[in-house]
């Protein structure tokens, strides 16, 4: 009997740890107004947008990580430890990393390649730029 409820006990528990990335179902991003870009690249072409277009950007890419990256990633980028905080990316860190990851997927990560656009990979990517910014103003009181 003991070892029977262990067993189920066990069972939960990886079951758990096998679902915790949720029911993440890519979805395409709206990026109309976006600069248009033609291939993927290796390093983020948005980040040194300037006005209503960084404006733009950062608004899709807000709208973006709220479709296909909130479950895992959490809110404002603020994971809960299942999935990397993705508030600590710090700008130009990795890019390509960045956009390998997101492409092909690896790591409990679904490949977003074949649903999301640069465009909108990218704009997520500013976007979380920011949140990197106002993670160090908080933590330094800047």
């Amino acid at each position: 009997m003991f070892r029977t409820i262990t067993s189920s006990f066990l069972l939960a528990i990886f079951a758990g740890a096998v679902y915790a990335h949720g029911n993440v179902v890519p979805s395409a991003v709206d990026v109309e107004g976006l600069p248009p870009l033609e291939e993927w690249g290796e390093e983020n072409p948005y980040r040194d947008a300037e006005g209503e277009t960084r404006e733009k950007i950062i608004e899709t890419g807000q709208r973006g990580y709220g479709q296909n990256c909130v479950n895992c990633h959490g809110l404002e980028a603020v994971s809960g430890g299942i999935a990397p905080d993705l508030r600590m990316l710090e700008p130009g860190f990795d890019d390509q990393y960045f956009i390998t990851m997101v492409r092909e997927g690896g790591k409990g990560m679904p490949s977003f390649e074949e649903m999301m656009e640069p465009e909108s990979v990218w704009a997520i990517k500013t976007w979380l730029e920011t949140k990197y910014e106002d993670a160090m103003a908080e933590k330094y009181g800047n």
